[in-house]
């Protein structure tokens, strides 16, 4: 009997102990890219098939894999990426998350299930709750990049205070900058992510026209984010460069991964 109870006792400590996610050492990458992208009511079924398609052809592109793959200048060659769409207040999802991207290989795989995931939502449009379910993904993934960078694409505007707070929240927590890349809309769209959702030292965001823009506004503004730096000068025809003194916040509250 006693033996029983010991042998019950241990059991209950071996379910009640935490478990320890600081075991395995976070990879070094040269930068975490998370890319949120909009799948709310706006946008229609081919709207959607040129903003997913743009993702593919970019990462099965020869300039962004060699890009990813660059060991110039200090590089790793790797970087951690994942695409999370988003909708209303609790529509978000990742659809492809954290993954290696190291060898052509494993980028085309990643464009693959970019291509294989179904849409899952067409509901409203929530842009600060696409920021605060992403940013909150970087502290769990299995990454450590030289620089955090949110990339947010979309085609309409939510509560600017809203997502302000939750742009302020993410570089606080340690993400380096948020770009952005709004579509279509004309100036409306344009200011709201200018002033709302971009942030971070040399943030920037390139404006698609219509949605048959996307794919090459994609590729231009992906070449610059994987570098991990903040955005060159000078910039490409139709990018804004857009600093803050934000950046700085989120370089000084960055916590360190896997800390007990």
């Amino acid at each position: 009997m006693k033996s029983l109870l010991l042998s019950v006792t241990a059991a209950i400590a071996l379910i009640a102990a935490p478990i320890n996610k600081g075991d395995a050492a976070p990879i070094s990458v040269d930068v975490e890219l998370q890319m949120l992208v909009d799948v709310s009511g706006s946008v229609d079924s081919n709207e959607f098939k040129l903003q997913r398609d743009g993702y593919v052809s970019a990462f099965r592109s020869a300039s962004i894999q060699n890009a990813i793959l660059n060991t110039s200048n200090g590089r790793l060659g790797k970087i951690a990426a994942e695409l999370i769409y988003w909708s209303s207040a609790s529509q978000q999802i990742a659809a492809v998350g954290w993954t290696l991207l190291d060898s052509a290989a494993a980028i085309n795989t990643f464009a693959d299930d970019i291509a294989n995931y179904a849409r899952p939502f067409s509901a409203g449009t929530r842009v600060d709750s696409a920021i605060n379910f992403g940013y909150q993904r970087f502290a769990l993934n299995d990454y450590d990049g030289k620089s955090q960078v949110m990339d947010v694409s979309g085609d309409g505007t939510s509560g600017a205070a809203a997502t302000e707070a939750a742009r302020d929240a993410a570089l606080a927590a340690g993400i380096d900058r948020i770009n952005g890349l709004p579509i279509g809309g004309g100036a409306t769209v344009e200011n709201f992510y200018a002033n709302s959702v971009v942030g971070g030292s040399g943030s920037f965001l390139i404006a698609a026209a219509t949605f048959g823009d996307f794919s090459n506004a994609i590729q231009k503004k992906l070449a610059l984010e994987i570098s991990g730096e903040p955005s060159p000068v000078p910039l490409p025809a139709g990018v804004w460069l857009l600093g803050t003194a934000l950046g700085g916040i989120g370089a000084m509250r960055r916590r360190k991964k896997r800390e007990a």
